[in-house]
């Protein structure tokens, strides 16, 4: 009996260990809270591009800028007056890694370039299959996912749900009421992914001319 409970209380702490492995973020918007869980294991390029975007500040004050009910919220690349902000070294594509775009996993928006993306993310909403990574071509290769939403995805499915429009480039999907992503922080981290964040030197932020997006 002490012997199981002993091994019960290990498993527990090595689970524990694990999940704290996790780099948590949380994101203040002006419709509630939103906290995500990354997974540096499975995307570690990806998660590390992420939080250096966190850490540079550049979320703070960025809207949700393509909203559609049932399918994603796409966001972390425009103010609210639609000026593009400029943008760090594209990072290449992990979209092999074996996670899906299903309801609440977090993802990174892309131009046609398997390996566009930049600062913008998407929530996806629904199981969207078809945003998977099928072959190696740019039509089928898929929009990696590299986190999940632990907390908030009630904010997430009610900012997917406001009322949309045209507005700035855009000819629709964009919320009536903007959307904006009031500061996103590091809450926990792990050694590992710490130093795996620092941004290499030669990663400069330019100007950006393709909108990435969750579908080619």
């Amino acid at each position: 009996m002490k012997l199981r409970l002993i091994l019960l209380m290990v498993g527990m702490f090595i689970s524990c260990a694990a999940l704290a492995a996790n780099p948590l973020v949380k994101m203040r918007t002006s419709q509630g809270d939103i906290v995500f869980e990354l997974y540096p294991d499975k995307a570690p390029k990806t998660v590390a591009n992420f939080l250096h975007y966190v850490s540079s500040g550049h979320y703070n004050g960025t809207v949700f800028h393509r909203t559609i009910q049932q399918f994603v919220i796409q966001g972390g690349g425009f103010t609210p007056d639609f000026q593009y902000k400029p943008t760090f070294d594209p990072v290449p594509n992990e979209a092999t890694n074996g996670l899906r775009n299903e309801p609440g996993m977090l993802a990174m928006a892309r131009a046609y370039d398997p390996d566009s993306a930049t600062a913008q993310f998407f929530i996806n909403l629904d199981d969207n299959k078809f945003l998977n990574h099928h072959r190696p071509h740019p039509d089928y290769y898929g929009y990696c996912v590299f986190g999940k939403v632990v907390k908030g995805m009630d904010i997430a499915k009610k900012i997917g749900a406001l009322p949309t429009t045209a507005g700035g480039p855009f000819t629709a999907d964009v919320p009536v009421e903007p959307v904006v992503i009031e500061e996103m922080v590091l809450v926990t981290e792990s050694a590992t992914v710490a130093k795996a964040a620092k941004p290499a030197k030669s990663r400069k932020k330019t100007p950006q001319s393709k909108k990435e997006k969750p579908h080619g």
